[in-house]
């Protein structure tokens, strides 16, 4: 009998769809791959009733959960009911101490509710925000990919990920994370596997060395 494949559950990073992860191959002998979709957050909705939706497309037991900058973030609280075989986190946050000060600063001052999203829907405003004022070769790599641009979904996203309060790191969490992440700052990252040169956006342009990485972490 052939053995079991790997059922590998993918969490995209803010506003993003299933094309983020276009780079990313995985064997298909060993692995099956299922990209979840963002939902439409309930009104006022908390993060963790948020992750326990989402896990509803999941029908197997102990999978393998990979999530992507905020999509890491909910993946975590994902976790905490689905008890997966492997938790991979890339380009995200473990708990609240890693995030940036600036974020920190947002979260202590309620900044972040003034940012304009329904003014911010455009492809290059969105995409501004979610991975930072960056080159234009860089921008355009990530934009075409962002396309939930639901003005609750967003509202609600940024507001739990800069008000995310979990303070210690689950015991099970395996973070990727390139030293060159100007949205979470590689200083302020704990026990992680370092990718040199890896940006925010290092899932599109370092594709294949994070699919390496990943073969390595899941089968390891």
């Amino acid at each position: 009998m052939a053995p079991q494949k790997k059922q590998v559950y993918f969490v995209p990073g803010m506003a993003a769809g299933s094309e983020i992860f276009k780079n990313i191959k995985l064997p298909e002998n060993s692995f099956d791959i299922h990209i979840l979709e963002w939902l439409i957050p309930e009104k006022n909705e908390p993060l963790t009733h948020y992750a326990k939706r989402m896990t509803a497309s999941i029908k197997v037991e102990n999978p393998i959960l990979v999530g992507v900058s905020f999509g890491g973030v909910v993946a975590q609280e994902m976790a905490t009911v689905l008890q997966p075989e492997k938790l991979v986190i890339i380009s995200s946050v473990k708990s609240a101490r890693e995030l940036p000060t600036r974020m920190q600063f947002a979260r202590k001052t309620g900044a972040y509710k003034l940012i304009p999203t329904g003014l911010m829907l455009s492809a290059d405003d969105l995409t501004k925000f979610a991975i930072g004022p960056r080159t234009k070769k860089r921008l355009s790599l990530y934009q075409e990919f962002l396309h939930v641009r639901d003005k609750r979904y967003l509202d609600w996203a940024i507001k739990n990920m800069v008000t995310w309060q979990r303070k210690e790191p689950l015991p099970n969490v395996l973070h990727i994370h390139g030293d060159e992440d100007i949205v979470f700052p590689i200083k302020k990252i704990e026990n992680c596997i370092i990718v040199e040169g890896g940006t925010h956006v290092m899932l599109l342009n370092k594709g294949k060395l994070i699919s390496e990485k990943l073969i390595e972490i899941i089968s390891g």
